[in-house]
């Protein structure tokens, strides 16, 4: 019986996915490397989950003992704000996550209103109907959460969710063995020092829109992760040289623009 039209495809998309998931594990185990930026790491793992899994987007929060839950990756700007929020509000699905150490998830956020009280609506308002947040775990301590948001209105499957906690750990394993772990105050410092690291991107991302009419946060961002690619250069380090004056921001701008022509 000959193949119908279809079945080549279905095997050309089916080889596609099978790429796309060894390129995202292989890139999230690789952490061994002399340039390692922890915080580019995470920003990373919340962009392979949008690429691969099928959600809408997708935010890492780490928990620092002493100072609490801090948002420390976003895949929009919508998602740290609601990210955010949560934190802020301790109020949502992640926050659940970091307290019992176990997934937590919403197929329906709209019939969780009373379960999260400030988390939903503004879920809700910024377009998603579903929610997953997977933990990230040393042993027992959990140092992290990777929440993925959706829109579909069948919510996040239950083979997205095996996918994405199987990235978390992947991530969490990746963090631990690049520095060589061996106690748990010193991954609490190093998690800290990426959460410090952030708030100076964050200057960084607002000097760079500054100086352009065309770039917004999100944009400004990609341009400065971008140039810092394609220079081989720390993304943390070329953030602080923003924030301090004392980077060529035009030179930034010119290679955002150049992208984008």
């Amino acid at each position: 019986m000959a193949a119908s039209p279809s079945e080549p495809a279905a095997a050309t998309a089916d080889q596609a996915w099978d790429e796309r998931l060894t390129q995202t594990f292989v890139g999230l185990a690789d952490t061994l490397v002399d340039e390692f930026d922890l915080l580019d790491f995470l920003w990373s793992l919340v962009e392979r989950s949008v690429y691969l899994l099928d959600v809408s987007e997708a935010g890492v929060v780490l928990a620092d003992p002493g100072e609490g839950l801090r948002v420390a990756a976003a895949s929009s700007e919508r998602v740290q704000v609601l990210e955010l929020l949560a934190v802020q509000a301790s109020d949502g699905p992640c926050i659940d996550c970091v307290h019992t150490g176990r997934p937590v998830s919403s197929t329906d956020l709209a019939a969780d209103a009373q379960r999260w009280p400030s988390f939903v609506p503004a879920a809700l308002e910024a377009g998603f109907t579903s929610a997953q947040a997977l933990p990230m775990r040393l042993r027992k301590q959990v140092i992290g959460v990777l929440t993925l948001l959706g829109d579909r209105s069948d919510g996040i499957g239950p083979r997205t969710a095996q996918l994405g906690q199987a990235m978390a750990d992947i991530a969490t394993i990746g963090i631990l063995q690049q520095r060589a772990i061996g106690r748990s105050e010193t991954v609490v410092e190093q998690l800290r020092t990426a959460l410090n690291t952030r708030v100076i991107i964050e200057q960084a991302k607002g000097v760079i829109a500054a100086h352009s009419e065309q770039l917004d946060m999100e944009q400004a961002f990609a341009a400065l992760r971008g140039y810092a690619r394609a220079g081989n250069l720390r993304l943390t380090e070329l953030a602080r040289a923003v924030a301090e004056g004392r980077a060529d921001v035009a030179a930034i701008l010119a290679y955002a623009a150049s992208r984008t022509s």
